[in-house]
């Protein structure tokens, strides 16, 4: 098993300089990730101020100390303008690092958008958002450990022969990157809501080859995504929501929904979600797979809002070990102050 793994990782970082050009990532309570999927949800909030993280972890037991980590934190807030429209701007930070070559890639990037309501009143009313962020992300490999297939000595083990296949110099790299958004919402009061997203990652298409020579770029990411809130009676409320990515030849479609159960009065502010999601996915040769379900939970308690989900893997991976998948943890913050002229939005 070892001896397998080491072979992959190999061909994992060669495939990294060639055809593996983009590792972007995602989060399965991408509801709880909101300027990770969309600048123009810069601002979108019932409160000023809005600060997130978000954890992942994926596949810890097939690649045990070597599985995907991947962690975000954001800052973001609104700022009237004029009666009713308003500014969003913030910023984010996120990192992913992968296997025993340290695969990995930090961003940070800042957030703006301006919100213009289109009609209806504080408590019912529709807005139209347009949003963009500019960032700066580093591209990085460690292939001090690096074992390849040409160095394969037949009998289960590897020789210190050739190295690298590929050219591969420019181990440590920066690029810009460039995102723009649109959503629209409609608020009918503080417990139904509506809204629809769209996205499109990577405007600039950075080149993000490992080598010296030679370009490689990053494919234009589109995501379309909507959700929303739905009063079924004074202590439940139907939270479904969807998110499709599409990015060259890969395409993931995430859908399902959460009950929100309310504890206590209004005032309180204190509710319970528990919910089930599906994600489907393309797969290598042409063809749409079932890759996992996910199971989430929320707690909110005032201005913090906590949530847990696990993916449980229903593609062939499954066969890589008996429980597979991956678990992700995110936490909220709200700090609201004097909301004169607010309007309610969305609840993410």
């Amino acid at each position: 098993m070892n001896t397998f793994k080491n072979v992959i990782i190999g061909l994992f970082a060669m495939l990294a300089s060639t055809v593996m050009i983009g590792q972007d990532i995602h989060f399965s309570q991408f509801y709880m990730s909101p300027l990770n999927l969309n600048p123009a949800l810069t601002g979108v909030m019932n409160c000023n101020t809005r600060v997130v993280a978000n954890y992942r972890n994926q596949w810890s037991q097939v690649l045990q100390g070597d599985a995907y980590n991947t962690y975000s934190v954001s800052y973001d807030q609104k700022i009237a303008v004029g009666r009713s429209d308003y500014f969003g701007v913030g910023g984010s930070f996120w990192g992913d690092r992968a296997g025993e070559l340290s695969f990995g890639t930090t961003q940070g990037r800042l957030s703006f958008s301006y919100a213009k309501k289109m009609g209806g009143y504080r408590k019912k009313a529709h807005y139209l958002v347009f949003g963009a962020d500019a960032g700066v992300t580093q591209r990085r490999v460690d292939l001090t450990g690096a074992q390849w297939p040409s160095q394969h000595d037949g009998n289960g083990g590897f020789s210190a022969g050739s190295g690298s296949p590929v050219l591969i110099n420019d181990t440590d790299f920066l690029h810009g990157d460039l995102s723009a958004g649109v959503v629209f919402f409609s608020t009918l009061d503080d417990r139904n809501s509506y809204y629809v997203g769209l996205a499109l990652h990577h405007l600039n298409q950075p080149n993000v080859t490992f080598q010296d020579q030679g370009t490689d770029n990053l494919t234009s990411r589109l995501t379309l995504h909507g959700g929303g809130e739905f009063e079924l009676n004074k202590d439940i409320s139907l939270v479904p929501g969807f998110v499709y990515l599409s990015q060259g030849e890969h395409k993931q479609l995430n859908l399902g929904t959460s009950f929100r159960f309310a504890l206590g009065p209004k005032s309180a502010k204190q509710s319970w979600q528990i919910g089930t999601w599906f994600r489907l996915g393309t797969q290598e040769g042409g063809g749409i797979h079932s890759d996992a379900i996910i199971f989430s939970t929320r707690f909110d308690y005032g201005n913090y809002g906590i949530g847990f989900s696990y993916d449980a893997t229903v593609s062939d991976l499954r066969q890589a070990a008996s429980a597979t998948g991956a678990f992700e943890f995110s936490l909220v913050y709200l700090i609201c102050g004097p909301e004169k002229r607010s309007v309610y939005c969305p609840r993410f």
